[in-house]
Order: C-alpha cells, then structure tokens, then sequence
C-alpha cells in the first residue's frame, strides 16, 4: 500500500495513541508516537510528520503551548495540526484553532472520521507544498533570468519574452492550485457532513426473490460507468440500492455526492449542481464549488429526478452528454468526469407525455433501470427488516428486544404498508419506545392506519389488483406470454406492455433461474 503520509501521535493515553495509530496504518499512514509536548517536539524536529494529532491537555507541557512552539517554528511551521479534546464547546475549539491549529476533533471520535480528516489535511498539506516548490522553481528562474539580463544586453528582448511566459506559467499553476484548494475544502465540508449522518450503506437487507434480482442486476452494471436510473415508491430504499452501485464501482474511493432535487427551491438548484462565482446574483458572497465539481471522478446521486425544473433539464442533459458545463457567472468550461446515479418515485413516462419532463433526458438517463420493489411485494423480508429495526433502535435507547411474538410478526407481514420500508422502520421505532420489557408489541392495530391512496372494496391498492390480476393470468397461461392463449391476449395487452408490468411489479416465474 502506498504511504499516504506521516503522522504523529501526541497522547498521554496510550490506549488512544494506540486506537488512533491502528486506524491511520490500516488508512495507509505512517504513525509516530509520542506520549509528552518534550517527546512531540523533539519527534518533529528528527522526523517532520505531515500531520500531528495533538491532545490539549497532558501533564507538563500542555498541548496548546506545543502549538505555538511548533507555529512559531519556520522549520515546522508547515506541519498541519488537529487538536484533541474531549471539550466540546464552541469557545475551546476557537481557542484551540486561535493557537494555530488547522483543525480540532474533539473525543470520542470514530476511527472513520479520523481517517477522513487526516487524509484530507495531508492533501491540502501536499498542495501546498508543491505551490511553494512552483514558487521556489519561478523565482530561481527570475534571478537566473535577472543577471542574464545585467551582463547581456544584446540578449534583453528574448528574456523579458520568457519571463512573461514564465509568469504566465505562475499564474496558471496558482490558478490550478487555488482550484484544488476550494475542491479540497469543499470536499472536506462535505464529507465532514457525511461522516455524521448514518447511511447503513451496508444493511440492504433481506431474502426476497424480487431484492435478490435488483442486487444481481447492480452487481452487473456497477463496474461500468453507465448511467443508472432507479424507480421505485417513496421508503423502498432506493439510496441505499444508489451506494451499493457506487461502493461496488471503481470509484468507490471518490465521494458519492447527493443532491435532492425536490427539496432545493428551484432558483437554488442550479447553483447548487453547477457552483457560482461570487457576485452572479444577489446573495452570492463567495465562489461556491457546485456538486458537479464536488463529486469529479466519483458518483453524484440526483435523488427526486422527476422533481427537476424543466428550464434545468437542458444543461443536466448537456453535462450527461459531453462532461461540461458553465458555472453561473463564468463563461470557462469546465469539465468533469461523474458517474450519474438517478431516483425517482414518479412514472416519468407519463411525465414526458405530459410535457413536464423532457425525452431526449428521460431515454439518456433510462440506460439502466433498477426497480426497487414495494415492500408489499416482499413479505418474505419483513421479519429480517423488523429483527433488524428492533436491535438498531433497541440499542440507541438501552433496550433489548429478544422477542417478537409470531402474532405480531404475522400482523406486520399481513399489512399492506403503504410507506414501505420507512413506515416499517417507524412503526418498529416507536414498538421499541413504548415496549416495556423484552418483547416487542405494537401498540395499535396495523390495520386501523391509513389507508393507501384508491383502495378497491377489498382495501388493496390499483397497483395490488393489477399486480394479482397479470399474476393470475400468467399462472392459469402456464407462464405464456405471447400467442393466441397467452397472458398478454388474455389481459388484452400488447406482449410489450406486459412484460414492461411485469418488469415494474417485479414479477418473475416461480424457479425462475436469474436473469433468465
């Protein structure tokens, strides 16, 4: 594994020192250890790490007067500091920063969290290093150029022509670095953002024929760059299906950037995908990175696809095509390489037909359909999700539910759950609250919620009829499609629309061999 850079140490604790090194070595860092502010300074001035993690409060010398020993040190005032403290108020952390610091984590931190922040610190700590062996390299060459200059007139107008053009040279490689810098910074906020929300990127759960065939068909279309579009109701999970595309792609080591499309007021969206100079409307303090930039070389998620402003289709349709756009307020091209994973609960067919979305959008992000099913259409899911849901929230709250009983499990499996995997994890949640010992117990009928939107007398939704009626119609065919007695003139459908049904109710042939 290649060494991503130097970091040192600095706890009393050795049980932390011990945690944190273990963390950093297994993110390809290599970890020095000192237990005292003497220790830490004499470490630095022998090995000069990239990075110090330095505890504010030991015994003899604190870590606040190692940092201002180390800021007013011109050999290591280049080292970037995080300080460590298990204070969390606002003022120690800005005394903690006032004192040099370059960033401040405080205790108990998660092993993930360090290692995002430490990575993203010897970037930033690499940047800057190759901007001051740029600048070291071009004023070498002005006062080579400069003497040249003095003992050769003859020579005058050819060297004022290459120190233009090593100027020019400068101001393009500050450009660049100045580039990485924001990238780097925005970068750092988002994944700062991440770290603290809890994605279960890992509990797609379950052990339905119908999920099994939606995991197959991303493990296929994961290695490639292809863009993905998932459709499903609201609850069935679909970003979770979005990072498992990602986490199995190539550029899984890329963020996985997400923007709601639904949830930005449309005057926001743009700027929000394609950034903004500072000054490009009113409001626009500050040059903002937009998520197209943010999420170069990885994958950004565009989740309530069908909820983008039809003026923005365009420019979306444009960067899926070519990798370019405009960030508003700066007519440069920029270009970038992003895999697009798409989500919507909407049936955007009926979208373009209504002219709400545009086509030539629509059929560039249908290159691959994943439909996540209902949560009604995988019962057999419903007591792993439930153990599941009861374990996650039994924890958060100190409880232990050791038992669901089978009445309570054949209620959960007998409900239509119109909310889908949401709804269920809600109703678990609020199960476990109000539960009283160990046994899991639903506080109110399941039944005697609200009912899903155009019930038919039997209190099943359209979708649930028309899904039983095609699954009756194929059964009673022996699973013939086409012909004369097949499901489809039995139906009076076309054979094409039958199997596009089949495909959105997630419909397969009991013993069907996958991807047959």
């Amino acid at each position: 594994m290649e060494i991503e850079g130097t970091v040192l140490i600095v706890d009393d604790n050795a049980q932390s020192c011990r945690l944190a090194g273990d963390a950093l070595e297994h993110a390809g860092c290599r970890v020095l250890l000192a237990e005292s502010g003497e220790q830490c300074l004499h470490v630095a001035r022998k090995h000069h790490p990239d990075v110090i993690l330095l505890d504010r409060m030991m015994p003899g010398m604190s870590g606040d007067e190692v940092a201002a020993i180390l800021k007013n040190d011109r050999e290591l005032n280049g080292i970037k500091i995080i300080m460590l403290s298990a204070k969390t108020s606002t003022d120690d952390k800005i005394a903690g920063l006032n004192l040099g610091a370059d960033d401040y984590l405080t205790k108990p931190y998660s092993p993930r969290e360090l290692s995002a922040r430490v990575k993203v610190h010897l970037r930033t700590k690499k940047a800057e290093d190759a901007l001051e062996r740029a600048y070291a390299g071009v004023e070498r060459k002005v006062r080579e150029r400069t003497a040249e200059l003095s003992s050769a007139n003859a020579h005058l107008k050819k060297e004022i022509a290459e120190r233009k053009r090593a100027e020019e040279a400068l101001r393009e490689a500050l450009g660049e670095v100045e580039q990485l810098k924001n990238r780097l910074q925005a970068e750092n906020t988002y994944l700062r953002d991440e770290i603290e929300v809890d994605h279960n990127a890992e509990e797609i759960l379950g052990r339905s024929q119908a999920l099994a065939e939606v995991l197959r068909k991303v493990d296929h279309v994961a290695p490639t760059d292809a863009t993905v579009i998932i459709l499903g109701e609201s609850g069935t999970g679909k970003e979770l299906i979005a990072r498992a595309v990602h986490n199995r792609s190539a550029r899984k080591e890329r963020p996985l950037v997400k923007v709601n499309c639904a949830a930005l007021p449309a005057s926001l969206i743009e700027s929000e995908l394609f950034g903004h100079e500072k000054g490009a409307f009113t409001g626009a303090l500050a040059r903002q990175i937009g998520r197209f930039e943010l999420a170069d070389g990885g994958t950004l998620f565009l989740d309530e696809i069908g909820d983008l402003p039809l003026e923005l289709q365009a420019k979306l349709l444009r960067v899926l095509q070519d990798g370019e756009f405009e960030r508003l307020g700066n007519p440069q091209t920029t270009k970038v390489d992003v895999r697009v994973i798409a989500a919507t609960n909407r049936e955007l067919q009926k979208a373009v037909e209504a002219g709400e979305f545009r086509e030539d959008l629509y059929y560039r992000l249908n290159v691959f359909p994943l439909v996540c099913p209902p949560l009604r259409q995988r019962k057999e899911d419903i007591p792993v999700l439930a153990e599941h849901f009861a374990s996650k929230y039994g924890a958060k709250i100190g409880k232990k539910i050791a038992t669901i009983p089978a009445g309570v499990m054949e209620a959960l499996r007998a409900y239509h759950w119109p909310g889908n995997i949401r709804e269920l994890e809600n109703v678990i949640e609020r199960a476990v609250i109000l539960a009283r010992g160990s046994v899991l117990e639903l506080d109110e009928p399941l039944q005697g919620r609200a009912k899903p939107p155009r019930s038919g007398e039997d209190g099943r939704t359209l979708k649930d009829i028309e899904c039983a009626s095609i699954s009756i119609a194929l059964a009673e065919c022996n699973w013939v499609i086409e012909g004369e007695s097949g499901a489809a003139a039995r139906l009076g459908l076309p054979p094409s629309s039958l199997r596009s049904r089949m495909r959105k109710h997630g419909i397969l042939k009991p013993n069907r061999p996958a991807g047959s």
